[in-house]
Order: structure tokens, then sequence, then C-alpha cells
């Protein structure tokens, strides 16, 4: 039985993560800034840390086998002023950095540490027909430069000798939350909301795949460095709204397009990532021999909507 420490492991991808976990018969490790309702057994522990005031359960880190990195704030859960932009990176850096200080300063048997990132690291579309890859350099608007931050915090672990993995991560759909929830909002009321032209493309993962993905960069002592988590079939905003809107409520539903200064409005600067289009390419991933479970939007939808 291996021991996997994770940060974030009460969100959204975390708790699936945990729950994937166990089921292979391993042990998950979570850190926590709170034990309230919470409560460890054999396969679950949780163990505290508050990376603002520098403290961490070193024990619990010691215990671990591999580290799953996922903390972070929301991206466009609140306006980007000044200091929730600060917030934003310093809860994807700040955490890293304590962990692996942790790391450096006490004996442990960290084998890998698997990071999330995001797609944000690769900007807009500038060339049509092009997917982004890998080798290709952060952008230099917030995001890319989050982005950048963020894994460039967590490669500093291979100086100890510690394999790392950071994954690209696309739009996660999942029926529990998350951007998929936000979709389904207005289709409850029988509008699909397209937000802007609907041309642009939303580079997406299953949660289910992404989540095995992870699992699957612990495993493979081949993978190191960064990897796009999206799948094979990237869609069109319009694609996925409309399709959404089919499987929930058949022929019953209006579209309508959400024009893009309504969005700015709205959301200020934040609407420019729901608004910007990223094709980004799945090629690596495939080549570490990874096969996706839902590699198309209807597989996906069908599945995440099934009564």
């Amino acid at each position: 039985m291996q021991s996997i420490l994770l940060t974030g492991g009460t969100g959204l991808v975390g708790t699936q993560l945990v729950s994937m976990i166990v089921a292979k018969g391993d042990k998950a490790i979570v850190l926590t800034r709170s034990l309230k309702d919470k409560t460890s057994s054999e396969k679950v522990e949780y163990a505290l840390w508050d990376a603002e005031k520098n403290q961490i359960d070193i024990a619990a880190v010691q215990k671990a086998d591999h580290i799953i990195h996922l903390a972070g704030a929301g991206v466009v859960d609140k306006k980007w002023t000044a200091a929730y932009k600060k917030e934003i990176i310093d809860s994807r850096t700040k955490t890293i950095e304590l962990i692996i200080n942790t790391l450096k300063n006490n004996t442990n048997k960290v084998k890998i540490i698997v990071s999330a990132s995001a797609t944000g690291w690769y900007g807009e579309d500038k060339t049509p027909g092009h997917f982004f890859t890998e080798d290709e350099p952060s952008a230099t608007d917030f995001l890319g430069h989050t982005c950048h931050l963020w894994e460039e915090s967590v490669v500093s672990a291979r100086t100890l000798g510690i394999r790392v993995c950071c994954l690209r991560t696309g739009i996660v759909l999942s029926k529990k939350g998350g951007a998929l929830a936000e979709f389904m909002k207005p289709i409850h009321l029988g509008i699909a909301g397209i937000l802007g032209s609907g041309t642009q493309i939303i580079s997406w993962i299953h949660i289910e795949d992404l989540c095995r993905l992870y699992l699957a960069a612990i495993e493979n002592e081949q993978m190191t460095g960064s990897y796009n988590a999206v799948a094979p079939m990237p869609a069109t905003n319009s694609k996925l709204t409309l399709k959404l809107a089919e499987t929930l409520k058949g022929k019953l539903y209006i579209p309508v397009h959400i024009p893009a200064f309504i969005l700015k409005i709205m959301m200020g600067e934040r609407s420019a990532e729901v608004l910007k289009s990223t094709t980004v390419s799945d090629a690596k991933v495939k080549a570490t021999g990874f096969t996706f479970l839902y590699p198309s939007i209807e597989a996906a939808l069908n599945e995440l909507l099934a009564k």
C-alpha cells in the first residue's frame, strides 16, 4: 500500500482523487487547515497545515510516498483585484514551497510530486488549426504568468532528486460542480447561453480521465515535466453548450448568444478567460500509452448526465 499526500484534497478534483486512491488499495493523506468534521481512518488520514503561517504536520509529509499538489484559489471565483491576483498566485506557489522546504529539512521517501497547472499557460489561439504543445513558452498575460510561477515553484523539488510532473489542465467537466454546473444554470431555465460568438475553442477533460492521469503519472516513471491534461477532441463553446442543452432538455431550449461586451461588464478582466480560444494538444499524453475513457464531448456529457 502506497501513501499519497494531497493538497487541495477536499476540492472538486481532490475529492474524486481520494476516492480513486482508496479504491485502488492505497492510502490518502489530505492536508487541511481545519480538522473540524473530518475523521481519519485507515485509508484516509487528515493532517493540519497552514501555508500562510508556515505550519505543516511534518510527520504526515514523512509518511508520503508520493505528493499530488492541487491547492489553489479559484481563478474566476472573485473579481481580479490586485489582492486577489496575489492570492491566486500565492495559494499555488507558497503552498508547494512549504512542502518542498519540509522535504528538504526532514528525512522522507517521496518519489514524485504531480502538480496541477493549467492550459492558461498558453494564452489565446493565434494561428487557425494550431494545437499548443508543451514545449511552447508561457503567455505574457496574468494566467500565463501565474502558470509559469506555479510550475517553477514545483520544479525546484528536482534538486532533491524527486521526479516532478505538471498537468496543464483544461476545463474540468464534473457532475458535482465546477464549470459544468455554471453552464447548466441557464439551461435549466430553457436557455442555452452561448458566450460571445461561441466559436472559441474549449480544451476540456472529464474529471475521471483527469484523476486517472494523476495516478498514471505516479505509476509511469517515464512521465516527467509538463503534460497537457486535455481530451483529444476540443469543442467550441457553442458545441459544448448546445450539446449540453440537447442532453438535458431535448428540443425544449432556446439558444441565446450573450454578447462579449455584457460579459466584460459582468466579469471585468476575467471575461477574457471565457471568451478566448485555446486549442491544446493531447499528443504527449497519448504517447505515454494513456487512453481516454471520454475522448469526445458527446461521450463525456452522456456519462456525466446519465440518469
